[in-house]
């Protein structure tokens, strides 16, 4: 026959199943359908405005769902995909000269890894240019302050550096956030804004919106939620809730375990996990709340709180942080 075979495969069929880590220490089978991947791409198709002359990378193992942004992103706008071998992808200094032979714009990556291509960049007095046009983070927390030697060489507007706060449940990413020297200003993980097509809601423990300013649960809605867990159906119903937001049928929430609050600008500011909640004297805190209000102090580039119980029943919280270089009052800090 000269006819195509027929096809019963319709955007609703699984694109694949990606595991990720959960508390109980098994891991969890996420079910996303082409139709998660597809609408992604068009959601936020006016922002990057992605073309059959893009060179992204593979940079990401295919276990890690930055590579299906990484695939999808070259093959739906006929661009060109460079494989990385694993150990360039190790080598700080060999993906820097990957970058360069392949005249890559659309690089992708989390932001511990990008820090390491700073350094390389700073200290190897490096000739070859980049072709860079985009580079969009995800997949872990943004110290925005840790671009600074970044904005300083290359400017903020070229290439345009975009932050993503994402998760595998919600197919890739969730929100926008352009970043611009200004923000080297702000201590704070800014996630921006929703996806055009997703809803983002921050819920306290009774599932009520919390006001501006308020630390809250960040639910995710919409067209990017995924089908749920393999094979898990008591823990699908867990995290996938009915949407008491929305009154289209069968409208869910993805309950993300994240903790972030609404600034007065309509931004987002992601403050980690919900479970680093802790109760001390019968009080519940927030360690993600704490670490947030020490970081807006001028001279904290970086800060951590923790439980210690060195006497039984005697918790108190510690906090640890690292100094600017440039901090001149140790004692201000302390009085922050």
């Amino acid at each position: 026959s000269k006819e195509n075979p027929a096809s019963d495969t319709t955007a609703e069929n699984l694109a694949y199943i990606i595991y990720t880590s959960g508390s109980t220490g098994i891991p969890k089978g996420v079910l996303v359908p082409h139709s998660n991947v597809v609408r992604l791409f068009a959601a936020t198709e006016s922002w990057y405005n992605f073309n059959e002359q893009d060179v992204w990378t593979l940079f990401h193992s295919y276990a890690f769902d930055f590579s299906v942004w990484e695939i999808w992103g070259a093959l739906l706008y006929g661009g060109r995909l460079a494989i990385v071998p694993y150990s360039v992808s190790r080598s700080p200094q060999d993906f820097y000269s990957l970058l360069c032979k392949e005249r890559v714009t659309v690089l992708n990556q989390t932001p511990s890894a990008f820090y390491q291509l700073i350094k390389t960049e700073e200290s190897a007095g490096i000739g070859e240019d980049l072709s860079l046009r985009l580079v969009i983070f995800g997949g872990e927390a943004l110290d925005l302050q840790s671009l600074k030697p970044w904005f300083d060489r290359h400017g903020d507007r070229h290439p345009q550096l975009v932050n993503m706060y994402g998760i595998t449940e919600t197919t890739v990413h969730v929100t926008y956030r352009p970043l611009t020297a200004a923000d080297l200003s702000k201590n704070a993980s800014l996630i921006g804004r929703s996806i055009p097509d997703l809803q983002v809601y921050l819920l306290d423990r009774n599932s009520q919106p919390v006001p501006i300013g308020i630390p809250g649960e960040i639910y995710v809605g919409g067209a990017g939620v995924a089908r749920g867990y393999l094979n898990q159906p008591e823990l699908t119903a867990q995290r996938f809730i009915p949407n008491p937001f929305n009154d289209i049928l069968k409208a869910r929430l993805y309950k993300s375990g994240d903790l972030a609050r609404y600034l007065p600008n309509g931004d987002i500011e992601y403050l980690g996990r919900i479970d680093h909640q802790v109760k001390v004297r019968g009080f519940r805190i927030e360690l993600g709340e704490i670490e947030a209000a020490l970081g807006q102090h001028p001279d904290v580039a970086q800060a951590v709180v923790v439980v210690r119980e060195d006497v039984p029943g005697d918790k108190r919280l510690v906090a640890y942080i690292v100094a600017n270089s440039a901090a001149q009052n140790k004692h201000s800090i302390l009085i922050h």
